[in-house]
């Protein structure tokens, strides 16, 4: 089995009836038990008390918002901010003892389970060429030997520098300044895998390319239309705002292929009598729409709205708004008038009346906030599929008022604000010229590699150098087995890390991990202790303090690191003080100020207690496009041509998930226990197919003449359309092409990829 791939092996399937509701109890049950398996006593409850507070720290988890107000003293955290916690501040430990022990094939055969658990990595490893184990390396060597690499290199481009959301801002600043610095903008980041859709299309079509809404327009909503997210398991405390909504008297549509426990039904757990009661029902219509049939969804919406509209003129459409505010109007009617409601329909796998009746519910509300995920963005059409929900928005005047607006909701914490501090292979002109004033270089304005190109760079031998700074660079990239072959020729895999990860195992002929230091553990630097700072879903960046001992003296902070590598490889070149901006971050944070725009008075806001909110204009109806308007968008339908036997393919999340992190091998909203490599399928579906409960086959899919293969899947039957199948990543992750993405933001089409189920072998789950 190589390396690239999880181990082909099945743990024993057991299947239960999914759950009805979310959290309450068994939320608590569970976190409890990640405290006590996994970390110190004692440690579990000091950590806890300073999760998501004000003078605390940022959960590694998720990017939702906090409460600008009061916070709940211990319990401003979900059942997954939970694990992450356990997993990061850990008691067990990889130390070199480990890495002696194992050897890098023997860990290849290992889950992302088993690998996660094995410990914090305590000091830098090293794995020299032809080596089968990593050993120990000091910091100044690793130092050393990254800047020679860098600096044997033809040109700066044959560099790839990747980052992963969970970096903080200062952290995220550092890197990309010395990344300019040695000369490339090959800053590929997580923001290419997930939501690079939702920049492309918001920043188009409203002039930013983030959400317009905060948490209490949230609450204040009289409907939240969900789309393509599974909030119970991916950002479990969004759930708390949508009961503080439907208490508010707000209702709620939600639209996806599965039906999610958290969509449906939520206990809170921080409130007895909810605990005790039967809780709170989230949905009050479910259309389990077919993969990637939304944009046809929302085309038959507006075309009902439009009908309403023409029937009694100015009950439906708000057009002071319209007028006011955006242009492409009577473009955008054209192409309504032009579409086919029949065809849509036939489509999407919903019942006529369903729509009607989602359309019903937009027109009786004035205040509308629409919510998606990775749901949307992850198509060859998801920008487009974003800009229907803004005309939605647009026609009923629905953005920049109390209780409306777009809400794209982030994965990963951070996720959003290393992209502000100018992580991004497009050089932005302001921040270019900021930047060489403040720190008298000429950045390079040749635009970079993001995730899919840096990919076919290396694979095809351009791209020499990889460092990850953060996250699980080959778990999460799409078409495994050719991504990995591209990191396998490089000369040098650096990755910057908490935990042992599958990425450590696909290395170059090279390879060195750099351990840091946690978001729960305490930074000292040579002034003092020091806090970071992260940026939310909703625009508000707040200070973040770990509160526990380092679990090693030899590690180092992910800004440290950054110092480093940029001294041993700029040298005498570079215009930077390093060791300023790393002895006190405030440094960093006047840098930052002086170089992106609306972080003026860095220091002194992100003191306040709540911290602030970044400059948002389409939440003010200020819209920063090429006539100050926001713009209707006129677009073609897509849709998915399939053979007989083929299906269109998602990939999901498990609840003992987060990104690429595995906590455990229970899905237990959808009663789906002890194992991974399962596929979900319609049960008329697998009647036709011949397939049975437990049934053993093989996937493939097939793109521009090439056939993608994953082995030794079990069947489960489960509540989705026709024609539609989900499978989890990154176990899935090798069946999604390299050669597709979405047409404008470049992104993987990980949630619609055609495939065939092979039954590999006729045996039942006894």
């Amino acid at each position: 089995m190589p390396n690239e791939l999880t181990p082909e092996r099945l743990n024993g399937l057991e299947l239960r009836e999914p759950q009805r509701k979310a959290a309450g109890l068994p939320a608590l049950r569970y976190s409890l038990l990640h405290v006590n398996e996994y970390m110190h006593a004692g440690e579990g409850l000091k950590t806890l008390a300073k999760l998501n507070q004000k003078s605390g720290f940022d959960c590694p988890g998720c990017a939702w918002p906090d409460p600008d107000g009061s916070r709940t003293p211990m319990a401003e955290y979900c059942e997954n901010g939970v694990k992450a916690i356990a997993e990061e501040a850990t008691k067990f430990k990889a130390s070199p003892e480990f890495f002696a022990k194992h050897s890098i094939d023997e860990l290849g055969e290992w889950t992302d389970f088993e690998l996660g658990k094995s410990g914090r990595i305590v000091q830098p490893m090293y794995l020299a060429p032809g080596s089968k184990h990593y050993r120990p390396i000091g910091w100044d060597a690793a130092f050393n030997m990254i800047g020679e690499q860098l600096n044997a290199l033809e040109s700066p481009n044959e560099a790839i520098f990747y980052t992963s959301g969970r970096t903080s801002n200062e952290a995220a600043f550092l890197y990309q300044l010395f990344v300019r610095q040695f000369g490339t903008n090959n800053m590929p980041d997580c923001s290419n895998m997930c939501h690079e859709s939702t920049g492309s299309a918001l920043s188009e079509v409203i002039g930013l390319g983030k959400g317009s809404v905060t948490l209490e327009d949230i609450h204040e909503a009289d409907l939240i239309i969900s789309m393509g997210q599974n909030p119970g398991t991916n950002h479990p405390r969004m759930l708390t705002a949508l009961e503080k909504c439907k208490e508010n008297g707000g209702r709620m549509i939600s639209v996806n292929p599965l039906p999610e426990t958290g969509l449906m039904s939520f206990v809170n757990p921080q409130r007895p009598l909810k605990i005790l009661g039967r809780g709170t029902e989230l949905t009050d219509l479910f259309l389990q729409i077919k993969i990637n049939e939304d944009q046809s969804l929302l085309r038959m919406i507006a075309k009902i709205l439009l009908e309403e509209e023409k029937k009694y003129p100015g009950t439906v459409f708000d057009h002071e708004f319209i007028k006011r505010h955006t242009s492409g109007y009577s473009e955008w009617v054209d192409m309504l008038e032009a579409s086919s409601f029949e065809e849509c329909l036939k489509g999407c796998g919903l019942a006529e009346s369903e729509v009607y009746e989602a359309a019903g519910l937009i027109m009786g509300s004035e205040r509308i906030v629409i919510c998606y995920a990775m749901g949307l963005t992850q198509h060859e059409n998801s920008t487009d599929t974003i800009k229907e929900l803004v005309n939605l928005l647009l026609v009923k005047g629905s953005i920049g008022k109390p209780g409306a607006g777009i809400c794209p909701v982030r994965g990963h914490s951070n996720v959003q604000g290393d992209r502000t501090v100018g992580v991004w292979e497009k050089m932005k002109p302001e921040l270019a010229e900021n930047m060489r004033n403040y720190f008298n270089f000429e950045p390079p304005t040749e635009e970079g590699y993001n995730v899919i190109n840096a990919c076919k760079a290396m694979h095809e031998g351009k791209a020499k150098v990889f460092f990850g700074m953060g996250g699980n660079f080959i778990s999460a990239v799409p078409d495994t087995v050719y991504s990995a072959k591209g990191l396998r020729q490089c000369e040098l895999t650096v990755h910057v890390s908490t935990k042992l990860n599958r990425s450590h195992l696909v290395h170059g002929k090279q390879a060195l991990i750099l351990p840091c230091l946690g978001r729960t553990e305490t930074d000292l630097q040579a002034e003092g202790e020091q806090f970071v700072s992260c940026e939310n879903s909703m625009g508000v960046v707040q200070m973040s303090k770990g509160v526990l001992e380092p679990c090693s003296p030899d590690l180092k902070s992910e800004c440290a690191i950054v110092a480093g590598v940029a001294t041993a490889t700029l040298k005498s070149k570079t215009t930077v003080r390093w060791d300023r901006m790393i002895a006190h971050y405030d440094h960093i944070r006047d840098a930052i100020a002086a170089c992106v725009s609306g972080f003026e008075r860095y220091n002194e806001r992100v003191r306040e207690p709540a911290g602030f909110y970044l400059p948002n204009g389409p939440r003010n109806r200020r819209f920063n496009t090429s006539d100050g308007k926001a713009h209707f968008s006129v677009s073609d339908l897509s849709c998915h041509q399939l053979e007989e036997d083929e299906f269109l393919m998602m990939t999901v999340r498990s609840h003992d998930q987060y990104n690429t992190t595995i906590y455990g091998m229970d899905d237990r909203y959808r009663g789906i226990h002890n194992e991974r490599r399962i596929i979900m399928m319609n049960p008329d579906d697998m009647k036709e197919q011949g397939l049975e409960t437990g049934y053993k086959v093989n996937l493939t899919s097939e793109y521009d003449g090439e056939i993608r293969e994953a082995r030794l899947f079990q069947v489960v039957p489960y509540s989705i359309p026709r024609g539609n199948v989900a499978t989890y990543f990154p176990e899935a992750n090798t069946l999604v092409p390299i050669t597709r993405q979405n047409r404008s933001s470049g992104i993987p089409i990980s949630k619609s990829v055609r495939v065939k189920v092979n039954s590999q072998r006729k045996q039942a789950l006894s």
